[in-house]
């Protein structure tokens, strides 16, 4: 084995720079993975889809055979690490990218990390082991080092069968907190639960609802987008004290039967449905199965429960059924409802209509029509639970907008209106229409939508036509991915020399902020930011 010292030290320092090579693409591919929701199926999908960010792998895998069978030698093995550090940059690369959500050391992914590196090195000892029973000690060496380099390679199908391995550890693990959080909700009897759902809004609405509530309740909501089971489980563990009054819950969903499993833990008291609409298609297939899984919340209220509905989305109010629904928005006259609305760079203004007939006159620093119907959800509840119209013109006054949800930011000669979180055909319709509000240059950047399945086409065509008499300039991030928007928005009749395509989001940050110049102040929409998965 020793017989040839700097050979095996080659390989030692080989095996090293592997491994470094090794958890940089374990931690892009986990990553991916938790973005995926740690769904095999869905992963999968991604995973061919989306071939062509890791095809550095294969280069990587034919070059170090390729230089390590040429000749045993020292220089031969150092050689190897050539194509590992070019694997490396280009995961850097795709680490750099990915900064919309930073990978999370959760104890799931703790737990899929070890039975990865687990799995790796027995798939890797076995070759190096049996040579070594033979005393073939270099042939090991390669055979050893070679197996590394392949099983970094399959790295992504082993990460999937890492999860089947473990999902009964899972389940176990989940049942313990999912228990856990009923038995803490269970010594809170008079807490009072509220939840949030719908295919737009929710997220926005909650945080609305839980500052006018805390006029006179002492409030719990979900943080940021907690609202999967397990991100309500660990609010609950987490945070729920014995005096909490309300909980207001955001429940998500991307397939049938998401929004149940969630009332099944909190069992809410009442309800609102924000919305529905064509969100996450690729999994629900159709609008029926999104607006039968959104209702799966008025399906599990009381009997006294109230569900607050916006009246407004069609499909929300195509849903029959013996719920004590009060409708509110801005269209609908029924319930509570915003007139007189008018829209500034300093905010809204609007008049809300009570079902009593009594009305409030109400100043936001909020803008679009989304937050007026956001807002006026979010009023309706908390009237109903006994605070008058005119203590919430106060609080209403000092909501701050939701990250990356129509959240104006000022840049000296131009405005940024950063919509950029989870765009959808509505709420990005809202906003170019809320664009078209203001008194400049009016400049849009959207790479489109996602996550709409088999109508991806149909509502990006839909949307170049509903953006082209909102917009002065729209700037296309990734020509592909973007084609039906350039050509809805062309057929509408927008010019086409304002109509430019770039690879990169910071390529068309650039040309609005420099090269759109001498024609008065700009206001930059920013319609969605792709995921990293995306």
């Amino acid at each position: 084995m020793f017989d040839y010292p700097f050979l095996t030290i080659s390989y030692f320092v080989l095996f090293l720079f592997e491994g470094v090579v090794f958890w940089f693409c374990l931690r892009y591919n986990i990553h991916m993975f938790q973005q995926n929701g740690y769904k095999n199926r869905e992963h999968f999908k991604w995973l061919k889809e989306n071939f062509s960010r890791q095809r550095f792998l294969l280069l990587y895998a034919l070059s170090f055979v390729l230089v390590l069978c040429l000749n045993e030698h020292p220089a031969a093995v150092l050689a190897a690490m050539v194509p590992g550090a070019l694997v490396l940059w280009g995961y850097l690369m795709l680490k750099k990218s990915n900064t919309k959500k930073k990978l999370v050391f959760t104890d799931r992914v703790k737990r899929l990390i070890t039975c990865n590196l687990l799995i790796v090195t027995i798939l890797a000892a076995i070759p190096v082991v049996l040579c070594f029973a033979k005393g073939f000690y270099i042939s090991g060496f390669t055979f050893g080092t070679t197996g590394f380099v392949f099983l970094t390679l399959l790295q992504p199908l082993i990460l999937i069968a890492c999860n089947l391995l473990m999902k009964p550890v899972e389940k176990h693990v989940n049942n313990g907190f999912i228990k856990d959080a009923k038995k803490r909700l269970a010594q809170n009897p008079n807490l009072v639960v509220i939840g949030v759902t719908g295919s737009y809004g929710k997220t926005s609405l909650k945080f609305f609802l839980k500052e006018l509530l805390s006029e006179k309740f002492n409030v719990l909501a979900t943080p940021e987008s907690f609202n999967t089971p397990m991100g309500v489980v660990r609010t609950i563990r987490e945070s729920l004290k014995s005096t909490h009054e309300i909980f207001i819950c955001e429940m998500g969903a991307k397939h049938v039967g998401d929004i149940k499993e969630i009332c099944d833990i909190v069992h809410p008291d009442h309800g609102v449905i924000t919305s529905v609409g064509p969100q996450h298609l690729e999994t629900f297939k159709t609008i029926e199965n999104v607006r039968k899984t959104k209702f799966e919340l008025a399906n599990a209220l009381p009997s006294e429960g109230k569900l607050f509905v916006n009246g407004d989305s069609e499909e929300a109010r195509k849903e029959e059924g013996n719920f004590n629904r009060i409708y509110y928005g801005v269209d609908t006259k029924d319930g509570y409802y915003a007139k007189d609305i008018s829209l500034s760079p300093s905010g809204t203004d609007f008049t809300v209509v009570a079902p009593d007939g009594s009305e409030e006159r109400f100043h936001m620093h909020l803008i679009g029509y989304v937050n007026v119907l956001n807002v006026l959800g979010a009023i309706a509840v908390a009237h109903s639970f006994g605070i008058p119209l005119s203590e919430l013109a106060v609080p209403v006054r000092r909501l701050i907008p939701v990250a990356h949800r129509l959240e104006l930011r000022e840049h000296g000669s131009f405005t940024i209106i950063d919509d950029a979180y989870n765009s959808n055909p509505v709420g990005s319709k809202a906003a170019v229409e809320t664009l078209k509000e203001f008194d400049g240059v009016r400049v849009l950047i959207t790479p489109g939508m996602v996550e709409l399945g088999s109508r991806e086409d149909e509502l990006h065509y839909k949307f170049g036509t509903y953006a082209a008499p909102c917009c002065d300039y729209i700037l296309l991030v990734n020509r592909y991915r973007t084609k039906e928007i350039k050509r809805g928005a062309l057929d509408s009749g927008f010019p086409s020399d304002k109509l430019f395509e770039f690879d990169k989001f910071t390529e068309a940050m650039n040309f609005a902020c420099t090269k759109i110049k001498d024609e008065g102040h700009r206001f930059i929409l920013l319609e969605n930011d792709l995921p990293d998965a995306f």
